[in-house]
This record gives structure tokens, sequence and C-alpha cells, in this order.
């Protein structure tokens, strides 16, 4: 029984010089695989070498919309080239972190949310073009998100943490999408998270923890990690009245048709 974190930010500064016994750690908990998006042009070497450095690690590439703020437009050519000159790199696997996020004030002012869609919509076309799929940052912007994935076409992804209506989810698994469930799903009173996960088709969800970020119920307010991937999984198999290594099964093998590139990794 193997598991799969679909989107951990093992580089981040929570985790400092720790980021190599965690994923050991999360090794020995069958986590099997951890994929650590980028955010920014700043860390794209850190995750690509992080990735190398453990054999259930892989990485992605992208800018995070909290990081467009600061980024130049220079940034987004240092991308396609990075991505492109990444593709004969078997550990990477996707785009991203990318999105839109209209819950932080600095980035709902007009001027700000007319970049942030801007960068969004110019890294969907660098996935499409080199037909990769992509990690989404879904932030108070489902609908925004889904309008600009309706106009360029990418070859499905993940909605992060995905927290939208049963509608908005199926819209996403209409164009090819799986939906990410962590640490919020662990609260009993996140009752609509919870419902999604019980009652969306299983084929649709993929698990992750968004470390050190969303922490689940029994960790908080401490920092996440992937080693709690299992824990999670467990919540989910008991809201969905399944066994623990079923669970385990179909979301990875989720994760690996989301992301091809994980195939040949895990």
């Amino acid at each position: 029984m193997t598991w799969i974190d679909t989107h951990c930010h093992l580089d981040a500064a929570e985790f400092a010089d720790q980021a190599d016994e965690v994923a050991r750690r999360a090794e020995a908990l069958q986590v099997g695989m951890i994929v650590i998006p980028a955010v920014e042009r700043a860390n794209f070497s850190t995750v690509r070498n992080l990735a190398h450095a453990h054999a259930n690690c892989s990485y992605a590439l992208g800018i995070h919309p909290i990081f467009v703020p600061q980024a130049q437009e220079a940034d987004l050519l240092f991308l396609r080239e990075s991505v492109e000159a990444a593709m004969a790199d078997p550990r990477f696997v996707a785009i991203g972190e990318i999105g839109l996020d209209y819950f932080v004030p600095l980035l709902t002012e007009s001027a700000m949310r007319a970049k942030q869609e801007h960068f969004y919509a110019e890294q969907l076309k660098i996935a499409r073009d080199f037909d990769l799929p992509v990690l989404l940052h879904v932030r108070r912007a489902q609908d925004q998100i889904l309008k600009q994935l309706r106009r360029i076409k990418v070859p499905g992804g993940i909605a992060h943490a995905f927290n939208g209506s049963f509608q908005q989810a199926q819209i996403f698994i209409d164009l090819g999408f799986k939906l990410g469930f962590g640490g919020a799903m662990t609260f009993t009173r996140s009752l609509q998270i919870r419902r999604l996960a019980s009652e969306l088709p299983i084929e649709s969800i993929v698990l992750e923890t968004d470390a050190p970020d969303i922490s689940p119920a029994w960790l908080h307010p401490e920092k996440n990690s992937p080693e709690q991937l299992p824990r999670i999984g467990d919540v989910l198999a008991e809201l969905r009245s399944m066994a623990l290594p079923d669970i385990a099964r179909i979301t990875s093998d989720n994760a690996r048709t989301v992301m091809p590139r994980l195939v040949a990794l895990s």
C-alpha cells in the first residue's frame, strides 16, 4: 500500500534543513511519491534538486499567484525555457503551482487581478504547448479559473485544495481534472468539503498535504508534513466507507492518470 502526495512544498522555509529527513520519514510510512511544486523563479532549482535527492520526490515548475506581484514578464520566458529543458528530466511532472487568488487583499486590487490573470493565462499556454498537466491554486476564483481553462485547453491537472460547488467540481472533471483533498477534510466542521469528498466520484479524487500548510485536525496549528498523508487517507476511507488499501490504490492511480509522467517513477 503506497500513497502519492500530489502537493507538498517540501522546499518551504518551515522545513529548513529537515526536508531530507521529512522525505525519508514519509517514505518509511509508504508515501511513495511527493510532488513538489515551485512557486517562483527563485525556487525552480531548489525543487528540482530536492526531487533528485529522493526516490520518492518529483517536481513541477510554475509561478504562484501570491508571487505574481514581484514577478516580471521575463520570468514567464524563463519558465518556458526551464520547462523545455526539464522535459528530458523524468522527475519533472507538471506546471505548477499556478492559478488565481482573490482572497489576499493585495491581490484583489484591479491592477493586480489583471496581472494575476495574465500570468495564469500565459502559464496555461506553456502547459498546452508542452502537453503538461497543471497544478492549480484556486482561492475564491473558481469561475475565473474555469473560464480560462475553457479558452486555453490543457491536458488536465489538479484543482488543489478543492473547495468549490458540486457543479464546479463537475466542470473541472469534464475538463480532465482531478480534485485535491487534504487536511481541511479532516475537520468535522468542514461540512461542504467532507460532503464533496464523500460524494464525488472516487476516480476524481487525489490526496495532498500542501505541507507545511493546511495541517489536519490532529496536528493543527503545528506545521503539516507529507508523513500525515496516510492518516488523511484514513479519514477519506471513513467518509466513503471504503477499505484503506483501496483508497491508497485508487487515489494513487488517479494521480498517475492526471500526471502521466509519474508512471515511470511510482
